[in-house]
């Protein structure tokens, strides 16, 4: 237990002795100034010439602490028998800064970049309704708004200072002459179509006048042949086979088949052949034996089937 409580105890002691060797740094606001970072989020500024009352900021505004009213100004056409344009006129712009969370979001989706950042904290009242900043109180705090910061060493420059570093271009001289550091274009040699003198066709520099033709050889146009398509022809048919299918006359060609009448076969059912009659006597005497033994069940008389019992 004491070989772990002593060496804390030490290094507790040695930060104690080295802070009190230590200059000590004291803030004296309000005597003195903070330096302030220049993105520090103080107060919002305006601009108000370039607001157009697009009432941008204060639909998106979370807090609904902007207020901006503004009217229609009707302004005369620039040019003869043209139409009139209409702008908006800014009247009221004011930020409620009891409501304010200073987020941002206004400065950011401004597209005219009417309202900035300023490093400025000190606007504490005693009474809370003078928290709200009308446009003339937004536009003073302008004069406190820093410029903005270089832009990094690596990154491109913007399309203005190309443009501007641009040299115009060089006014064509009279005469058709190019500027003196142009190069010259080269002198191209055309070929005319009346063959001269020999066969061989003439070749003319431009700016030079053809040759005249000689009485012996009159100059001749040349004779363009008309172009022609060429003809397809149609798709024929296949060569017959060797042996042709014998004709038949077109009244052989259509064949009508007969009405066939279907009846439906009724299947031959085979009749059980039926024993004949026996006498009259034997029959009696047959009943009398089944009455007298009590059974339901009539026994038939055998019957010979053979030739001598049929005589």
């Amino acid at each position: 237990m004491g070989d772990g409580i002593l060496p804390g105890l030490v290094k507790g002691l040695a930060t104690t002795a080295r802070s009190l060797t230590r200059h000590t740094h004291t803030a004296e606001y309000p005597d003195v100034s903070p330096a302030l970072p220049p993105r520090s989020r103080g107060v919002i500024a305006l601009t108000e010439e370039n607001c157009t009352s697009c009432m941008l900021c204060a639909r998106e505004c979370p807090d609904w602490c902007i207020y901006i009213d503004s009217h229609k100004e009707e302004l005369p056409p620039t040019t003869p028998g043209g139409r009139a344009r209409q702008r908006n006129v800014l009247d009221r712009f004011a930020i409620d800064f009891s409501l304010c969370m200073y987020c941002g979001i206004c400065i950011e989706v401004c597209p005219f970049d009417a309202l900035h950042w300023s490093p400025e904290f000190e606007y504490a009242e005693v009474d809370i309704r003078d928290l709200l900043h009308e446009k003339d109180r937004l536009g003073a705090w302008m004069a406190t708004v820093p410029a903005p910061p270089a832009l990094d060493p690596g990154s491109a420059d913007p399309a203005e200072v190309v443009a501007a570093a641009k040299p115009p271009r060089s006014a064509a001289a009279p005469g058709g002459a190019r500027g003196a550091g142009a190069p010259a274009r080269p002198t191209r040699v055309r070929k005319e179509s009346s063959p001269a003198p020999g066969g061989a066709t003439a070749a003319t520099a431009p700016g030079t006048a053809p040759a005249p033709a000689t009485a012996t050889e009159p100059a001749t146009e040349p004779v363009t042949e008309p172009v022609t398509e060429p003809v397809t022809e149609p798709a024929t048919a296949p060569a017959p086979s060797a042996t042709p299918r014998p004709e038949t006359p077109a009244a052989e060609q259509t064949r009508v088949m007969p009405a066939v009448e279907r009846t439906a076969a009724l299947p031959v059912v085979e009749q059980p052949a039926v024993a004949p009659p026996a006498d009259g006597a034997e029959a009696e005497q047959a009943a009398e034996q089944a009455a007298a033994q009590g059974d339901s069940t009539q026994v038939l008389p055998t019957v010979s089937t053979d030739e001598e019992g049929r005589e």
